[in-house]
């Protein structure tokens, strides 16, 4: 056992101490931090002084601050090293640190002094950041139960209590079973058709476990590519189902299914959450999840839904028909199962723009597109971004910094690549946001950016460069766009600098944004070169790539329209507590609104983590609104490349930085968007840019 003088999560002197964090140094930590949390929140309640700034939120920030980072590591390392110890210590804290927010959420002491703050003369006068975080405040004690009754609030801190941990058990449910699953391929000959890369990978993994053949997990690089390109059709239906069936009772070929199946959690969180809107006088979730969104009402989201499913569905039926008659015809596929799917519309689209998807990847090598991507972002936001040094949590995560004329603006880690204890998908979190220190000085930003790429494969004793589908390039530019959110604010009051506080419909505008730049040519040329022979990527085929831009963009909106659209009915009017199954809600949002109906034993809502354990929930229509803002935002840019060409490209950069990624959440994004545009947002550039324009 460490003294607190020595233990690294509670030096916040500099960057976390990766190196020396171990598990046995969480409980001590944040016992330490709420305890002075706590005096401090006794301190604010016995003062009966005037309410100021100064004297109230400022001390309330200092001191919660320091909690929130040391269990923002905590949680991170929780996400990318996951082990038996971290896990013990991190489910064994979570509670401490949930009762401590939801106490301190709904103390009336506390509500009442940011009230009468926001009612004082001196209100008026504070800068118009400090004055949202005000207002935010009152909102969400309110929110938070402050206005409960005593028995009332004693429930309302049990369910944030039970929804805290029910979350974290569906996530780790998520990651055992993705790590249990191993197929083992003995024969070459089974994988015709996959790729030489992903053949040598699971080479690798299978050697890396002492066997011979070809291992396959379902952390997306591995499993992917077999429903993509391998011809055996049995090999596509075995690791679909796989997939399909993690964490559910339905995966037989889990050794520990049950004990994994989310399905009882599912139900327990919708309850969970139908029970905490009642208490806080709402209909349902989905109302007390858009008090602080852009949206102003469950049914307005479900409206532009339906009306977005309205316009994609010709197209996307256009697009099934298409691709049905392409495999009886060329394929000799006379049903088309849902494990042909992904196999059929590679086919089809190498057929239609003679190219393939492994063709591409071939030219986007990591370092070249790593490269590519800093050169964009330099030449947009005048800013510089260099290698830096700080330890980490595994060694193939790196580190850099970014400069504005010399002078420090953030620092972000980059953790490319899948592997076992690492949870899936890609995201960006903050490790530190910015704020004037209690010294008056600037505590820049830090940002986590996460994906889970294929790591660089080793060939006859030779590291060969990890090479990126565009896709996943995409996914990069995604996360990079939330990363530049957080890091390049101007705002000094942390309550809203960077992603703080902005409306979670709008938060991802920017990511949305920068995946535009994928598709074009003067980034493209810059971030690519040939794995083999180092040639940039010929204009050929990226003309070929930009005709195929929209392939399917009819089905795949029509997807996330479904997935939105479920999400928001679970929160809506589905009673959790009736005779109804989740299933059946999900069977009956496909029946209305889907071309592509899963098999009957698909229970991807098992895993579907953004609105069961990633804060999305009767959130997750917020990619499609914010791509409508993403979309139109973006168009600013080629209406300023048509006119001017790179002058007025750049200015546009500018203007953007300044009006959206400058000010964070310290106004309404409407009003941040509408003062980049010079107009609120329209859904013209969205559909223009999917191909479904009238």
């Amino acid at each position: 056992m460490t003294t607190d003088a020595l233990n690294p999560l509670l030096d916040f002197s500099g960057l976390p101490r990766f190196d020396a964090i171990k598990p046995e140094h969480v409980t001590p930590a944040i016992a330490d931090l709420l305890e002075r949390c706590r005096a401090v929140v006794a301190q604010l309640e016995a003062d009966t002084g005037a309410v100021s700034w100064d004297s109230f939120v400022a001390p309330l920030e200092n001191t919660t601050e320091l909690l929130g980072r040391a269990w923002g590591i905590v949680s991170h390392l929780n996400n990318v090293v996951d082990t038996p110890e971290l896990r013990a210590t991190y489910n064994e804290n979570q509670p401490k640190v949930t009762e401590f927010w939801t106490a301190l959420a709904q103390n009336e002491a506390l509500f009442g002094k940011y009230k009468a703050l926001r009612a004082s003369a001196g209100f008026a006068a504070l800068a118009p950041a400090r004055q949202r975080i005000i207002d935010n405040a009152v909102r969400d004690f309110r929110m938070g139960g402050a206005e409960l009754p005593a028995d009332k609030k004693e429930r309302f801190a049990a369910i944030q209590e039970e929804h805290a941990a029910v979350s974290t058990r569906f996530s780790e449910n998520v990651l055992d079973a993705t790590n249990d699953y191993k197929l083992l391929v003995a024969d070459e000959a089974e994988l015709s058709g996959v790729p030489e890369d992903v053949k040598q990978a699971a080479r690798a993994a299978a050697e890396k476990e002492g066997k011979a053949g070809y291992a396959f997990s379902l952390h997306f690089p591995s499993y992917f590519p077999i429903l993509q390109f391998a011809d055996k059709r049995e090999l596509r239906e075995t690791v679909y189902r796989a997939n399909a069936t993690k964490a559910s009772a339905e995966g037989s070929m889990f050794s520990e299914r049950e004990k994994w199946d989310n399905t009882a959690n599912i139900v327990t969180l919708l309850k969970l959450r139908d029970e905490e809107a009642k208490l806080l006088g709402y209909r349902n979730f989905a109302e007390v999840s858009l008090v602080p969104k852009m949206a102003q009402s469950p049914e307005q989201v479900i409206a532009f839904l339906e009306d977005l499913a309205k316009r994609a569905r010709p197209f996307a039926e256009q697009d099934l028909a298409e691709l049905r008659q392409f495999a009886k015809d060329e394929l000799g596929l006379a049903e088309l199962a849902a494990w042909d799917l992904p196999y059929a519309s590679e086919k089809l689209q190498e057929r239609r723009y003679a190219f393939s998807a492994q063709e591409v990847k071939q030219y986007f090598p990591e370092h070249k597109v790593i490269d590519g991507l800093f050169r964009l972002v330099q030449n947009l936001f005048t800013v510089t971004i260099l290698p830096d040094t700080a330890t980490t949590w595994h060694k193939d995560v790196r580190f850099f910094r970014i400069e504005r004329h010399g002078k420090l603006v953030g620092q972000f880690y980059l953790d490319l690549y899948a592997r076992a204890g690492k949870s899936g998908g890609a995201w960006m979190d903050d490790a530190r946001g910015r704020r004037i220190d209690s010294g008056g000085a600037v505590q820049t930003p830090v940002a986590y950016l996460t994906c889970n790429f294929t790591e660089p494969a080793v060939v006859d004793g030779k590291v060969q460069p990890s090479l990126f589908t565009h896709d996943e390039v995409i996914t990069l530019f995604h996360e990079f766009g939330h990363g530049l959110h957080h890091m390049l604010t101007l705002v000094d009051e942390i309550g809203v600098s960077g992603i703080s506080g902005v409306e979670w419909d709008a938060v991802e505008l920017p990511s949305q944004f920068m995946e535009n730049f994928c598709w074009e040519w003067e980034v493209l040329e810059h971030m690519t070169a040939h794995a083999q022979t180092g040639e940039p990527l010929p204009r050929a085929l990226y003309d070929k790539m930009l005709a195929a831009k929209n392939f399917q963009s009819g089905l795949q909106t029509l997807r996330q329209v479904e997935f939105s659209l479920l999400d928001m009915h679970l929160h809506y009017d589905y009673d959790p507590n009736g005779t109804q199954t989740v299933q059946q809600v999900i069977d009956d949002v496909r029946r209305q609104f889907a071309v592509i109906i899963p098999p009957a034993f698909n229970r991807f809502q098992n895993a579907f983590g953004h609105i069961f354990a990633g804060g999305y929930a009767a959130g997750y229509y917020s990619y499609k609104w914010a791509e409508v803002l993403s979309a139109d935002a973006y168009a600013a840019f080629e209406e300023a490349k048509a006119l001017g060409g790179a002058d007025l490209t750049s200015e546009t950069g500018k203007r953007f930085q300044q009006e959206i990624l400058a000010v964070g959440g310290s106004r309404p994004a409407l009003e941040s968007f509408t003062a980049f545009r010079g107009r609120e947002p329209s859904i013209d550039a969205l559909l223009r840019h999917s191909g479904m324009a009238a």
